[in-house]
């Protein structure tokens, strides 16, 4: 199959959405198909990173609130895009603008919008979720609801990476979902990375002893992400317990989060880690990962935890939720700093040890190649749908030519 993720997250700069997308492209050319990754850039262009792989850009302007990223805005010139191509499947990767517009395209190929943001959660239910119950929130954004079903009706399958979600969005008259979940990378994280004296030295730069608890967070410093609530929550459970936290990540909060460690004990704010083999080394040697955001529509941080035998302190709502195993970590009530600062204590006294050899004897297996398995079978069998004369004329353009 040749298949066009429009792709609206999209940016060489780096993170999880990166990881997921370059892991995307070379899976594809395992499992025999073309891949194109159209996003919209500062420039029309592409590259051919691998035989039958593109990260192609077109043309955009660039998002006000990050400018590392550009929004589609070209209707035309996506569908102009699309004609060149001509792909077995479109995959959109936003329930916004940009998977309208590929569903407006008129060409013969079977589409997909795949649920990587989980908007009412990111938004609504944390602007207004002290306020109202989140049913009531739904009525407030019924026009939204609206605009899903519309997606639902022009593509032929919607998936979301979680069953919570999953359910949400059946029970807002969404007829094609199907959860696929995601995973980590392959080969990359495992409890038997673990290292005890980097947890000991960073244990004494936040100037507790050995004995004391390690909590990592691991994530964007986004408003969104709750770290400051994180931070505010361990600060209370320090004045009882000797924890101490270390928070790694970049992003346009990172200013405020840094101000606030500043007045705050045995907690830390760090660069952000690119190497993967740094990074899996720092989750298996801490004591539990924590997680501030119940907006996840997967949360790969979670995974990966998991995958490096860490126990979890997350929300009880959201992506993050679905990693967590009965008695390796705690949940707490989303966007509740008391109900956080309350599990972290039931976690120190429960004893992390226990938890963490109990997430070690069950880390999580599946990866991100068993993912885009999944995934890339469910598209041939919505392609296999195809009129004959279609799926014929769609396989007899070469890749390369199209991008000609």
């Amino acid at each position: 199959m040749r298949i066009v993720d429009v792709c609206a997250f999209y940016t060489p700069h780096g993170g999880g959405v990166k990881t997921y997308l370059e892991r995307k492209l070379e899976v594809a050319a395992q499992h025999g198909h073309e891949m194109i990754l159209l996003a919209p850039g500062a420039e029309d262009g592409w590259n051919e990173v691998r035989p039958g792989a593109v990260i192609a850009t077109l043309r955009n302007p660039a998002l006000p609130v990050d400018k590392r990223y550009h929004y589609f805005a070209d209707e035309p010139a996506l569908h102009a895009a699309l004609d060149r191509w001509q792909p077995d499947h479109i995959e959109t990767s936003s329930p916004w603008s940009s998977a309208t517009m590929a569903g407006r395209w008129q060409g013969a190929a079977s589409r997909s919008l795949v649920m990587h943001a989980d908007p009412l959660a990111s938004y609504a239910y944390r602007w207004f979720g002290k306020v109202a119950e989140r049913k009531t929130i739904d009525r407030w954004f019924s026009w939204f609801w609206s605009h899903l079903r519309g997606l639902d009706g022009m593509y032929d399958l919607v998936v979301s990476a979680n069953h919570g979600l999953s359910e949400r969005l059946r029970l807002g008259g969404l007829r094609n979902v199907a959860t696929v979940p995601m995973g980590c990378e392959p080969n990359t994280f495992s409890p038997t990375l673990r290292d005890e004296a980097w947890r000991e030295d960073t244990l004494r730069r936040l100037g507790l002893p050995r004995g004391a608890t390690l909590l990592l967070g691991l994530g964007r410093f986004a408003a969104e992400k709750r770290w400051a609530m994180v931070m505010r929550a361990v600060e209370q459970a320090s004045a009882t317990r000797p924890v101490g936290l270390l928070l790694v990540g970049d992003g346009n909060a990172r200013p405020k989060l840094e101000k606030l460690a500043a007045n705050s004990r045995h907690i830390a704010v760090g660069e952000p880690i690119r190497d993967r083999a740094a990074l899996a080394t720092l989750l298996a040697s801490g004591d539990a990962l924590v997680h501030g955001c119940e907006s996840e529509t997967f949360c790969m941080a979670a995974a990966e935890a998991r995958a490096s035998g860490l126990p979890l302190i997350v929300p009880d709502f959201g992506g993050a939720a679905s990693h967590y195993l009965a008695g390796a970590g705690q949940t707490y009530a989303a966007a509740d700093r008391q109900s956080l600062a309350q599990a972290v204590v039931r976690f120190i006294d429960g004893g992390p040890a226990r938890a963490r050899a109990l997430a070690a004897a069950n880390p999580v297996t599946r990866t991100m190649d068993d993912h885009f398995a999944e995934l890339f079978g469910r598209y041939r069998r919505l392609g296999a749908r195809l009129p004959v004369e279609a799926e014929a004329a769609l396989e007899a353009m070469p890749l390369v030519a199209a991008l000609a």
